[in-house]
């Protein structure tokens, strides 16, 4: 699975810049990235809604290269159609293509989102690996930019090239459950003969449940207080 950072270059309206946060936030994206922003004010917040943490999480940077580092795959957004390689440097695909093009990849995609009046400029264009344009009336094809940042988000997301929901305890964490379960049954003195089988049961347990790591923090804070506080009034009974 594929990390997506979003990269908003020279973004002139805080506006603008909530709502494209907020839609980060209903497809399971948090990585934002400002190249040279406008201020973000009252109104950047209030249309972020329950995206604030977004905002406030959001690197800011002068250029593009460090908005890029570390990209493996760069994504630019158009509003016009590139239909004709003589005329323009990339073709345009489809936020499906492109989701599709994106499948089974554990790459860092940056996809850049330009200027609310002119987009982003040839040279960068360049730079980018994929250009996706969003299919519109080609009577009115140009789309307010949080809008058209939903529709590619949401591709990304019903092709499951973003995860959805909280992280899950990674393996190295799951053992660290498992070692203070132990650790708790030696501090109540669980009957020896026991605890091979019941600690075998507890790593059973913990994966089926494929914790969260909020779940997995607080579960470690109940196993170490409980075995710290046996231990302590064992002591004080010895």
């Amino acid at each position: 699975m594929p990390h997506i950072r979003v990269v908003l270059v020279e973004p002139l309206n805080d506006g603008n810049v909530g709502a494209v946060a907020r839609s980060m936030k209903n497809f399971g994206l948090s990585d934002l990235v400002l190249v040279r922003p406008c201020s973000i004010g009252e109104e950047g917040i209030k249309r972020s809604m329950h995206a604030v943490d977004v905002l406030k999480n959001a690197h800011t940077c002068f250029t593009e290269d460090e908005a890029l580092e570390g990209a493996d795959y760069v994504v630019g957004t158009s509003g016009v159609d590139t239909a004709n390689d003589k005329k323009f440097s990339r073709i345009s695909v489809t936020p499906e293509a492109l989701a599709a093009k994106l499948n089974s990849s554990d790459a860092t995609v940056a996809v850049l989102f330009g200027r609310e009046d002119f987009g982003l400029d040839n040279d960068l264009v360049k730079r980018c690996d994929f250009l996706v344009t969003v299919p519109a009336n080609p009577e009115y094809p140009i789309m307010n930019i949080s809008h058209a940042a939903a529709v590619i988000f949401y591709e990304l997301f019903v092709h499951d090239l973003v995860k959805e929901g909280p992280r899950e305890a990674s393996g190295l964490e799951v053992d660290l459950l498992n070692e203070y379960f132990a650790k708790l049954l030696d501090a109540i003195d669980y009957p020896e003969h026991k605890r091979t089988k019941t600690r075998v049961m507890f790593r059973r347990l913990m994966a089926r449940s494929t914790p969260t790591t909020w779940e997995y923090h607080t579960l470690m804070g109940v196993l170490s207080d409980a075995a710290k506080g046996c231990l302590k009034s064992r002591d004080g009974i010895e």
